[in-house]
């Protein structure tokens, strides 16, 4: 098999957001996809290792930001290159907008926001899939 075919694939970048007990996270994520309708459900893949699938699998709820091509270097520096159990990601920050579900995102360079909660998920060894509602 030719892994460059995998190169042709297209994505998203997306900041996923969770939150539980208090404490706020998000990761810069590019695996989304819309798997049903009515009721509407997404499907996202997170590795185990981040401190947001952790707090994904405690709460069962996330928000997806859906950034736009405007999108500055430094959000996604903020909330992919550095990991949430070493540092508050969104210290500094002049914003704090929630959703309905209690989960910070960013409103900034952002095309929309998804509140979903989790329906079930599945161990896929170095990730996690979740299937959510949107809500």
């Amino acid at each position: 098999m030719d892994n460059k075919a995998f190169y042709k694939l297209t994505y998203g970048v997306f900041v996923l957001g969770a939150s539980a007990d208090g404490r706020d996270n998000a990761c810069i994520t590019n695996t989304c996809i819309q798997v049903a309708n009515d009721p509407t459900r997404i499907a996202i893949a997170v590795i185990n290792k981040n401190y947001t699938c952790d707090l994904i699998k405690e709460s069962g709820v996330f928000c997806l930001t859906l950034l736009n091509t405007d999108c500055s270097p430094d959000t996604i520096a903020r909330f992919g290159y550095q990991s949430g159990r070493d540092v508050d990601k969104f210290a500094d920050v002049s914003y704090d907008d929630r959703l309905e579900n209690g989960i910070r995102y960013i409103p900034q360079y952002t095309n929309a926001v998804f509140g979903c909660e989790v329906i079930h998920s599945i161990d896929l060894g170095k990730s996690t899939l979740f299937i959510a509602n949107v809500t």
